[in-house]
């Protein structure tokens, strides 16, 4: 009798949370929105204020550009890609005060995986469909596993379109590309404004022109324009829809 064979083991994504204080009752909350409108930031302030899950789906796609970087993978070969997934670990550990650290087959990537190059690439690994297929079917098992908050592109409209609470965040060109430029100057890295502007215009034209789960902002979500608005504003803006509907 032939011997069987094993399977290779599915991309794994765990999710390690100190403390959570999940609900009674599961919640999911899609942030959607354009590169540079805050959303991660945003995402991570209003998980912690109800005291729920941050899954940053942006660090996902991000840990895997960075592998495939560093294996001298083609960022738009999407046979090589999915197979890189698929023997692929990623780890996102939150600390006590919300800090998130990201583990790349056991390695701490949280600086490498925010670095220009990374930026510059990951939307192309983001389009590749057997990628979005994968990262999809990781997104949605965390995401029934307890109450939660996301933020993407597709969030909303693909990976849970019947999410309770949605938001589209979005900003003006010149605000995102100069909150880009100032979140990279601050980890130190040394990008003028014109760099920043010319990789964001080319995220924006590929997120929203690709042809799986471009980025678009769901019937029901809430827009939310944060141009002129600071953090807090934003984060209180959203809680008091989010409490609003759970009254």
């Amino acid at each position: 009798m032939p011997s069987r064979t094993k399977e290779r083991n599915p991309a794994r994504l765990a999710v390690r949370d100190v403390n959570p204080k999940h609900k009674s009752k599961r919640v999911i909350i899609a942030i959607d929105g354009p590169a540079g409108a805050g959303k991660s930031t945003i995402a991570r302030m209003v998980a912690q204020k109800l005291g729920i899950l941050y899954i940053d789906t942006g660090a996902m796609y991000r840990a895997l550009t960075l592998k495939a970087l560093r294996e001298g993978v083609d960022c738009s070969d999407e046979r090589t890609l999915s197979a890189l997934l698929k023997k692929t670990r990623i780890d996102l550990v939150y600390a006590q005060d919300g800090a998130l650290r990201v583990f790349l087959d056991n390695e701490d990537v949280s600086a490498d995986i925010r670095k220009p190059q990374i930026t510059r690439f990951v939307s192309d690994v983001a389009k590749v469909p057997g990628v979005r297929k994968q990262m999809l079917l990781l997104q949605r098992r965390l995401g029934m596993k307890s109450s939660c908050i996301l933020d993407g592109r597709d969030i909303g409209t693909v990976v849970f379109p019947h999410a309770e609470k949605k938001f589209f965040l979005d900003a003006n060109f010149k605000e995102r590309v100069g909150r880009r430029h100032k979140e990279l100057q601050l980890t130190g890295q040394k990008v003028s404004f014109q760099d920043v502007e010319k990789d964001l215009s080319n995220r924006d034209t590929i997120d929203s022109t690709r042809a799986c789960a471009p980025l678009k902002k769901a019937p029901d979500a809430i827009y939310v324009d944060t141009t002129d608005m600071t953090i807090n504003e934003v984060v209180e803006t959203l809680l008091g829809y989010i409490e609003s509907s759970s009254r």
